[in-house]
């Protein structure tokens, strides 16, 4: 298993992801102060697709007590969008819509240019117009949603960017992170980019409140460094909430864009929706007479995974999908019909909105 902010390989091991990280798991009392304040469990929370988080408890004690807070979550634009990128973006759109809060989100065209060596800087950019559009799709508004474009957005972050570089020894970098001597100095210095957001509430409006990132966990080395140094400049200490990767449709490992055979971009037209989809990994048996006879795996099930990621909000009927196919009721290409109906509904609706959204986005950037 590799897991790092650049690249993530193998079967994902969850639970030693919290010992070697050093998080807190999402506790059954967390989730219920959550419900408290939500009214109802996102089902990214219900299903335990979120399982990780620092400081979240702390994050609720200033809210019970009048202090508000800021989300932020980000994309680093090398690509198109796939469907594992939403699943962050949707659970902080709930969470923007039931606390009714900000959301600073940091696309990081600089941050791509530095660290994929075939692209231009002129990719990226291009790249973060498109990914802002997909994030624009899922319905944030304009008056509480800022997109940073790192690039072009740099006046307004360089000078936090500053001060957070000056506390962060080199030693410390190369620790968290891994640096090589062959590492650009570009990239040596990002981490300070990155960390900005987390503050920049505080440097436009003058009010100091914390800021909690829903993000995958693959992000958290960036912001275990932004925490040692966040109280030295003033400023909370950022919190985070992790989520798990969605699979691939592959064997094992995280939807990934440098896979495209076994990931569902938004871009996907139906016809190339439904050949992923129909080569998908189910751990299925051999033959009809075994599935039937012996059941499935929905465990090792990349189709059962969509369902219970994205693709079925009813607990009881995702339970019961699990239940046949355990017992043999339903069959893979039963499943695999399913969802291709199911994914080609949503990217047709996401695709339109994402249409749309080219109208709007420039109420979206925070040079507004």
């Amino acid at each position: 298993m590799v897991v790092t902010p650049w690249e993530v390989r193998g079967k994902v091991d969850y639970e030693r992801l919290i010992r070697d990280f050093g998080t807190q798991p999402l506790t059954e009392e967390l989730l219920q102060r959550i419900r408290k304040h939500t009214g109802e469990l996102h089902l990214q929370l219900r299903r335990g697709l979120f399982f990780s988080h620092r400081d979240l408890d702390v994050v609720l004690d200033l809210y019970e007590k009048g202090t508000k807070f800021v989300l932020y979550t980000g994309r680093g634009p090398s690509g198109p969008v796939h469907i594992g990128h939403l699943i962050p973006w949707i659970f902080t759109k709930h969470l923007q819509d039931k606390f009714k809060t900000r959301l600073y989100f940091q696309m990081t065209d600089d941050e791509k240019f530095l660290v994929e060596d075939e692209l231009k800087l002129q990719d990226t950019k291009n790249f973060g117009y498109e990914n802002a559009l997909d994030l624009i799709a899922l319905g944030f508004k304009p008056e509480d949603t800022f997109i940073i474009f790192d690039v072009e957005d740099i006046g307004l972050l360089y000078d936090i960017a500053l001060e957070v570089a000056k506390r962060i020894t080199y030693s410390t970098a190369r620790a968290t992170f891994g640096f090589q001597e062959s590492t650009n100095i570009g990239w040596v210095f990002w981490p300070a980019i990155q960390a900005v957001p987390c503050f920049i509430h505080a440097k436009l409006t003058g009010e100091n409140v914390p800021a909690l990132i829903p993000a995958a966990i693959d992000q958290d080395p960036y912001w275990r460094v932004t925490r040692d140094i966040a109280q030295k400049l003033g400023y909370y200490k950022p919190a985070q909430i992790h989520c798990r990767f969605l699979p691939g449709l592959g064997v094992g490992g995280k939807m990934s864009a440098s896979e495209p055979e076994t990931s569902i971009f938004v871009i996907d037209p139906p016809d190339v929706v439904k050949k992923k989809i129909w080569n998908a990994f189910t751990g299925g048996k051999a033959t009809v007479e075994e599935q039937r006879k012996l059941g499935g795996e929905p465990e090792v099930c990349t189709v059962f995974q969509y369902f219970t990621f994205l693709f079925e909000e009813d607990d009881k009927k995702l339970a019961e999908r699990r239940e046949k196919c355990k017992k043999g009721e339903i069959l893979c290409g039963e499943c695999k019909t399913e969802l291709t109906e199911r994914v080609n509904k949503f990217l047709t609706e996401h695709r339109k909105k994402r249409e749309k959204a080219r109208n709007i986005i420039d109420k979206f950037h925070l040079k507004r």
